[in-house]
């Protein structure tokens, strides 16, 4: 068989591999079968986990390490990167006040909030940063942005002039205050995961809310509170496609930090050029842990077989489990799962053998 240009570019699997780890797994795979073929590994992400290391490394970018807090406001050292020539500064909120930070079950979302991030903004500013990539995605927060606004120095005031200090006190809020300066960065780029609006049926609370904790009695104190946040600051802001993504941080963002919202894919697409590198390839494999029916519906590998289809080439999808096949198949030419090949305890063991193990399989019958 004459070789071919393979393109590798999966999402994280979450829990078990990075985007890069997975993408390596998936080429030793291939390799085995096609050691002659030419393949390129470009790692993707939406926003979420491994957003920092993959604009990092487009960019050139160095690690750098601050003090902060997480989302639960216990001291942490997060890592952030920075390209000192052109003043770029890439920051991953899932590394900062992420949900995988946080002992399952120890914290209510009502109990947390976005300070950290706020201070992180501030050591970018502070180090010289004149640009800015936030991916928000993988957020334990649903604060709508409240902590990262007091960070920056945003004061939310009651009626008699009493300083709030927790999001679920915004009922009471009568009066906001904003600082001398509240812009960091000639441009501030917010890479969401999600076009939900901040509040309503599909809104952060009562779409997402749930995976972090918050309980349906929760969701009226909650709503309650991102509303009289809305109002005040403006509920434009709130109906903006992506202001409910990691749990109203969109919006906050936006309110209070100048920032331009941007589905995490396309920044990413174009950092990696990836419309480029899909027509350069005879064929496309990406990936992630689960794929169903939320992948056709903007996650980062449903959004690049989409392209690959723009550009006439096939596009098969490797997951560690695969659902809702019948929502895939007008995306991707074929779909496969590591739960194939090897029980779920098994594949959740040795994540990066089977995955290349599911690789080759594919491989020999392509």
């Amino acid at each position: 068989m004459k070789p071919r240009r393979i393109l590798i570019a999966p999402d994280k699997f979450k829990g078990t591999l990075t985007a890069d780890q997975a993408a390596r797994a998936i080429a030793a795979g291939w390799r085995k079968v096609h050691p002659r073929d030419a393949v390129t590994l470009a790692p993707i992400s939406d926003g979420g986990d491994g957003f920092g290391a993959i604009l990092g490394s487009t960019f050139g970018a160095r690690a750098r390490r601050v003090s902060t807090v997480n989302a639960a406001g216990e001291k942490i050292r997060a890592t952030w990167w920075m390209e000192p020539d052109s003043g770029t500064a890439i920051i991953e909120s899932a590394n900062i006040i992420g949900l995988a930070m946080l002992p399952a079950g120890r914290f209510h979302p009502f109990q947390l909030d976005t300070t950290g991030l706020g201070q992180v903004l501030k050591a970018a500013a502070q180090a010289g940063a004149r640009r800015c990539f936030v991916g928000i995605g993988g957020s334990a927060t649903n604060d709508g942005g409240f902590g990262l606004a007091r960070e920056l120095g945003w004061r939310f005031l009651t009626g008699k002039g009493a300083e709030i200090t927790s999001w679920t006190n915004l009922p009471d809020l009568r009066e906001i205050r904003a600082p001398a300066k509240h812009r960091l960065f000639r441009q501030l780029n917010v890479a969401v995961d999600v076009s939900n609006p901040l509040l309503g049926k599909l809104g952060c609370s009562r779409i997402y809310g749930p995976q972090k904790g918050l309980q349906k009695a929760d969701f009226a104190a909650a709503e309650k509170a991102l509303s009289a946040l809305a109002k005040a600051r403006g509920e434009d802001f709130a109906k903006e496609p992506g202001a409910g993504a990691a749990g109203g941080l969109g919006f906050g963002l936006s309110a209070f930090a100048n920032a331009r919202l941007q589905p995490g894919f396309s920044l990413i697409a174009k950092a990696l050029n990836l419309r480029t590198l899909i027509r350069r390839s005879d064929l496309v494999l990406t990936g992630e842990g689960m794929m169903d029916r939320s992948t056709a519906m903007g996650k980062g590998t449903g959004e690049l077989a989409t392209l690959c289809g723009e550009l006439n080439r096939p596009c098969i999808g490797l997951g560690g489990r695969v659902e809702d096949r019948a929502a895939l198949r007008g995306r991707f030419a074929d779909c496969h799962a590591v739960v194939e090949i090897a029980g779920s305890e098994a594949a959740m063991a040795r994540p990066a053998h089977w995955l290349a193990s599911l690789a080759k399989s594919v491989a020999a019958c392509s």
